[in-house]
């Protein structure tokens, strides 16, 4: 039997809820053609029909972009009609993205992007992700009994980092852009003048946030209507004051934003908690990827402080001298070790992660074949290691959310990847007075105290503790796949701490599978972060007979949303593919 899911809303923590839509017996094989007992078909998450794959697949010869916003896919349309490089459909994409995702990202929050420079074929790794302001110290989230106060880190002024977007789009821009910058803005501004049609997951973010947003009156002027209620599916939300705030950007640079009006506006409403000095003072981050083999593809991802890069390259490592091709895509051999491999991840990621200019990382062990080839000798092919045990059993080295994600790829071998975000919905539910700019809750990422978990259930560590001008740890996992030198494929996704997952099985479904890239990204996920001791399988699951096998084998399960939204792009000889999430509202185009 398969089972077939629609998406109605975000999953608030990190992603999607799914509803069940039908099930379809599959009957009338024959002896001969009957499948071995150990293989499982192919289970995916949307039916493939020809309405929703007009929208969320593309393919060309000259460009391909898939984003998560169909008017951003929109703007990347305009921008290379009107003369536009990869990196100006780029920088049009993320400010549109904001206004048409508002719960999502926004020029209050920050982001990670990688860029392949197709004449140099260097890969440039930035980071604009917010910062802690410099007023933040260790204890700030704990009360006088030491123990975390609930919600101080997620709704309100401290809950807010200091923006990076607007300085790492400006930055990216001056290097390599080759239209005006104000252009790039147009079509955010109008969007933001004109208003964004209320769409299904932005009416459930608005009605689960409704007594949060209702707290601020600027928000709630914004987001509810006068009487307070949400507004819903098909009504328009104009956002005036984020055009003028726009308008002010396109006219000044980044000097419109962390100078002048606006940057007093954020001030004053966070009553000094980010300072004029924080938002002068803030500084964009040019990175070395990390990198690494996968069979004969070449892997290149974000390096911390988000740990997305590390990890993915750490579970495709413990995977690459699996035998899963032979075991069978979705076979509950295959699902185990990919859920064990996640596991262990998960650890180090808890042990080790942080911001490399507070803490040392042993990223080059982490990331290492012979590293991967101690934790593989963990892991019982049979049976499931309980989270506790699991620690102590690994060698110790030396030494919802919402989030948005694109990926663009064009002809001459140029890719660009990008994942932004406010963190959880409506972030801080903060908008700075007069300029309609939603304010990022990304102190929440940091963590509290040693053990305490974070929206995403992620467990925290004192590498990741808070400090002045620190960057919290993120999970974003913006990925190209190099094939000779060549992309092959890129992609990424929003979903707080299953970003690493999604994207890892993505692109085993792409490479190991083989599968076709809208199967690989349609496909039932599942997803494993070592605590809480627990094997998320999407809804609606993968078959009686699959599940009763993982649960014998030791593994605790729970049916649960996607919780991620993966955009990827592939080159497939003179074609370009380009697929958007079918499980939600982006769109995917191609000239």
């Amino acid at each position: 039997m398969l089972i077939f899911a629609r998406p109605v809303s975000d999953w608030k923590k990190s992603g999607i809820v799914w509803v069940l839509l039908a099930s379809v017996s599959v009957i009338g094989c024959s002896g001969k053609d009957r499948k071995p007992e150990n293989e499982v078909g192919p289970r995916f998450a949307v039916r493939a029909d020809a309405e929703t794959r007009a929208i969320t697949e593309a393919t060309g010869s000259e460009w391909v972009v898939s984003t998560q916003g169909r008017t951003a896919t929109d703007a990347v349309d305009r921008t290379y009609t009107e003369g536009g490089n990869i990196i100006d459909a780029a920088i049009a994409a993320s400010f549109a993205i904001g206004v048409e995702r508002p719960q999502s990202t926004g020029i209050g929050g920050g982001g990670f992007m990688l860029y392949r420079e197709a004449k140099t074929g260097k890969i440039y790794a930035i980071d604009f992700r917010e910062r802690a302001p410099a007023k933040a110290y260790e204890k700030i989230y704990l009360d006088s009994k030491g123990e975390v106060i609930p919600d101080k880190s997620l709704v309100g002024i401290h809950a807010a980092g200091v923006p990076g977007l607007v300085k790492g789009l400006a930055e990216i821009h001056r290097k390599f852009g080759r239209i005006e910058w104000k252009t790039l803005l147009e079509p955010a501004i109008g969007l933001a003048e004109n208003g964004v049609a209320v769409y299904p997951y932005l009416a459930n973010a608005l009605v689960e946030e409704r007594e949060d947003l209702a707290k601020f009156p600027e928000t709630k002027a914004i987001f509810l209507k006068k009487d307070g209620t949400p507004y819903r599916e098909r009504e328009v939300i104009a956002q005036t004051k984020l055009a003028q705030s726009l308008r002010e950007i396109a006219a000044k640079g980044a000097d419109g934003f962390y100078r002048g009006r606006i940057a007093h506006a954020i001030v004053r409403s966070t009553k000094g908690w980010i300072s004029a000095r924080d938002l002068a003072n803030y500084k964009v981050r040019w990175l070395a990827p990390v990198r690494s083999t996968f069979h004969d593809y070449e892997v290149v991802s974000m390096p911390p402080p988000s740990s997305g890069g590390t990890h993915l390259i750490q579970i495709l490592n413990l995977l690459e001298k699996e035998p899963l091709e032979k075991l069978g895509f979705q076979s509950p051999a295959s699902l185990h070790l990919i859920a064990s491999a996640m596991q262990r991840a998960y650890v180090d990621r808890a042990r080790y992660m942080g911001d490399p200019d507070f803490v040392k990382i042993p990223l080059r062990t982490l990331t290492s074949k012979k590293y991967a080839d101690q934790i593989r000798a963990t892991i019982d092919p049979t049976r499931a290691t309980p989270a506790d045990a699991l620690a102590s059993a690994m060698p110790v080295l030396p030494e919802h959310s919402e989030t948005t994600h694109f990926s663009i790829m064009d002809a001459e071998g140029n890719v660009v990847v990008s994942t932004q975000t406010i963190n959880g919905w409506f972030g801080s539910k903060l908008v700075a007075d007069g300029t309609g700019i939603l304010l990022n809750n990304e102190m929440d990422d940091f963590s509290a105290k040693p053990g305490a978990s974070n929206l995403f259930g992620a467990i925290g560590s004192k590498a990741n503790s808070v400090q002045p001008g620190k960057t919290p740890l993120s999970s974003m996992s913006p990925t190209i796949v190099l094939e000779h030198g060549k992309p092959r494929l890129a992609l990424g996704a929003p979903g707080g701490t299953r970003i690493i997952t999604c994207v890892a099985q993505t692109i085993l479904n792409a490479l190991v599978y083989r599968l076709p890239l809208y199967d690989a990204v349609n496909a039932l996920r599942i997803h494993e972060q070592w605590k809480p001791d627990v094997l998320n399988l999407e809804a609606p699951g993968f078959g009686e007979a699959t599940e009763a096998d993982l649960a014998a084998r030791g593994w605790k399960l729970e049916k649960k949303g996607a919780g991620c939204a993966v955009m990827a792009v592939a080159r497939e000889g003179n074609v370009l593919r380009g697929v958007s999430e079918p499980r939600d509202h982006g769109k995917a185009f191609a000239r």
